[in-house]
């Protein structure tokens, strides 16, 4: 049971944004969750993350869609950029903070800690600590590792599916939404993005949340938008590279990666948390983890995320 949920829309950056907030009692500190990306909505997985974390009993947990997700509108969809992602998530942490008046766990997953750690670099003073899950940093390198991954996988498979996908998929980079899909259904059905979870498991995982969320054209929207955002965020993300420009950010960070994520290599595994370093930052390399190390490992990364606020 929660003493306090509820969802707030919030007027941010020239665009309306939802964020759901909840907690098993009043006054817990407050943690943001920053979702994955590009595109994917955040409010239909709540259930999911509560059945799974459990961080209401310790956190004012704020669950945030971000512009153009979910049941948004066309124009906040089409109005998406890099700059304008992290501009938003200044402003969201200046609202929470102002909302709490707390400081601020940010729990960021993938895309949203590439995100979150050029904007807390701004906004250390109402930052806390971040607890960085598969965080993207170098899109060119992550691309060459799954590439080369899907490669060793499909010269083990005897039957030549894989390979034949593979031929169909071609090299990156992915510029458009098709290809990156695809490449995430074969990357899922290996294993690499959860554990034991195909890629039609979770996606009508994905389309049941999204129903009861958004209801039946609300989802329409979602999908609609996952697709917009990522057609216009992909050309650019091809050229991020945290370890080019490094953000100075001046609370820890806390990285967590899976043994078996292909996106995240092991040089930048090692690498990362040396090149965008903070004062008490840790980093762990959980077992039998893919991409989505909450997810798989929920009590290895909720007991980070406790431990964060001392």
């Amino acid at each position: 049971m929660t003493a306090i949920d509820k969802t707030i829309a919030l007027a941010i950056n020239g665009s309306t944004q939802q964020v759901r907030l909840c907690a098993a009692r009043p006054d817990l500190p407050p943690l943001l969750i920053v979702q994955a990306g590009p595109g994917f909505p955040l409010l239909h997985e709540v259930s999911k993350f509560q059945r799974l974390l459990h961080l209401e009993s310790d956190f004012l947990v704020a669950y945030w869609d971000q512009r153009g997700c979910g049941n948004a509108s066309r124009r906040d969809a089409s109005s998406v950029s890099l700059q304008q992602q992290v501009e938003d998530l200044r402003t969201v942490l200046q609202w929470l903070h102002k909302e709490s008046r707390q400081r601020i766990i940010v729990f960021a997953i993938s895309l949203g800690g590439a995100y979150t750690l050029q904007a807390v670099e701004h906004e250390h003073a109402r930052v806390k600590a971040v607890v960085a899950i598969s965080p993207d940093s170098d899109t060119a390198r992550s691309d060459a590792a799954v590439h080369a991954f899907l490669h060793e996988h499909a010269a083990r498979d005897g039957s030549g599916r894989l390979k034949g996908k593979l031929e169909k998929l071609g090299a990156p980079p992915y510029t458009e939404a098709g290809p990156l899909q695809q490449r995430a259904r074969v990357l899922t059905d290996l294993g690499a993005i959860e554990r034991g979870r195909t890629f039609n498991a979770l996606l009508r995982e994905a389309l049941f949340g999204m129903v009861r969320t958004y209801g039946p054209i609300g989802t329409a929207r979602a999908l609609r938008n996952m697709n917009l955002i990522q057609n216009r965020l992909l050309p650019p993300l091809v050229s991020l590279n945290l370890f080019a420009n490094p953000p100075r950010v001046a609370v820890p960070i806390h990285y967590v990666f899976g043994e078996q994520d292909a996106l995240n290599p092991a040089a930048i595994v090692e690498q990362l948390p040396a090149t965008i370093a903070a004062p008490g930052s840790t980093a762990v390399l959980v077992p039998q983890a893919g991409h989505m190390v909450h997810f798989d490992q929920p009590e290895v990364v909720r007991a980070i995320a406790v431990a964060a606020r001392e």
